[in-house]
């Protein structure tokens, strides 16, 4: 054998030789992950709904682990910030970000976006679904369905809604129930809900959408009265809060929390993740902590959550148009 064949078939046996060993250098990955803090991109505020769970889920993990789950908030842009944040980071398992439905509704909302939701992230898992709930100031003279849609058409155009935002889903979700009840309803846009709710709270502002997870103090409180919830069935945290479908059949707009990884996360890596994400929220602690904000649980598979997401982004694509918001 020749120098220049020797080195040939050298070259090649070593080639191989990785090739064969790569499954089970992935599979040890795997096995021994995490052996270092995890990171935890939440791209909404601390006390958001989706930090909310994500800390209860967090903690959770990192006693499974062994490891600290380390939250960090990057809200702005609607979710956006920290989206982009976590689409460009390490592809090595140790970054996990928390999609939302604002991630649906921007991939129509905005015409340029800084990452593709569907292509730069590997679905892990959909965690939770957590529906609207129409609240109002206590004060305005109507406590249910019947008596709110009366007291739209003798207000109409005068009686206002309040949002996060334009685009957010409690924007579009009050769209969606002002088209379906004949319009005239007036969008009042806020920089994030804490200030529409101060002004809901005063009288200021007469109605609006908004997650169950921060409303829900805010109506056992007394502050604010519950008209009824988006979600096509009605929910355990308030059961006799009925369903806007049941007054308006088919009416459903849901707010949602996943986990995803950047793109190239090994698949094994995604895999335990998914899996102890599930034995996570079986747990019977986590599962009354996070019941008694109003999230109902829904784990499933990574394909099982890209085919949702593709789903939702249609959807909302619907109500961006059908609302005629734009964001840029």
């Amino acid at each position: 054998m020749n120098f220049r064949r020797f080195t040939l078939t050298t070259v090649l046996a070593a080639a191989i030789a990785v090739v064969a060993s790569a499954p089970a250098a992935l599979a040890q990955s795997a096995s021994g992950y995490p052996n270092k803090p995890v990171r935890f991109i939440v791209p909404f505020p601390a006390g958001s709904a989706t930090d909310v769970v994500a800390r209860v889920l967090g903690q959770r993990l990192s006693e499974q682990w062994g490891q600290p789950v380390n939250i960090e908030n990057r809200p702005g842009a609607g979710g956006n910030l920290g989206s982009e944040v976590a689409s460009k980071a390490p592809n090595d398992g140790y970054t996990i970000f928390w999609g939302t439905v604002a991630n649906a509704i921007s991939a129509t909302l905005y015409t340029k976006l800084n990452y593709n939701f569907q292509k730069d992230f590997a679905p892990i898992t959909l965690v939770a679904k957590t529906p609207l709930v129409l609240v109002a100031n206590k004060a305005l003279p109507a406590n249910n369905m019947p008596q709110l849609l009366a007291l739209l058409k003798e207000r109409h155009g005068k009686m206002s809604f309040g949002s996060g935002g334009v685009g957010t889903s409690n924007h579009l979700a009050g769209e969606m129930f002002s088209s379906q009840t004949g319009g005239g309803m007036i969008h009042v846009p806020y920089k994030g809900t804490p200030l529409a709710y101060s002004d809901l709270i005063a009288g200021r502002l007469e109605l609006m959408f908004d997650n169950i997870v921060p409303a829900l103090p805010q109506i056992k409180s007394g502050q604010l009265k519950a008209l009824a919830v988006s979600s096509a069935k009605r929910n355990p945290g308030l059961p006799d809060v009925p369903t806007v479908a049941e007054t308006l059949p088919g009416f459903e707009a849901v707010s949602w929390i996943g986990l995803l990884a950047p793109a190239g996360t090994p698949q094994a890596v995604v895999d335990k993740v998914n899996k102890d994400t599930i034995t996570a929220l079986a747990d019977p602690e986590v599962r009354d902590r996070l019941a008694a904000t109003g999230a109902e649980l829904v784990p499933g598979t990574p394909a099982e959550f890209a085919a949702f997401i593709k789903s939702e982004i249609a959807t909302w694509a619907r109500a961006v148009k059908a609302s005629g918001a734009q964001a840029d």
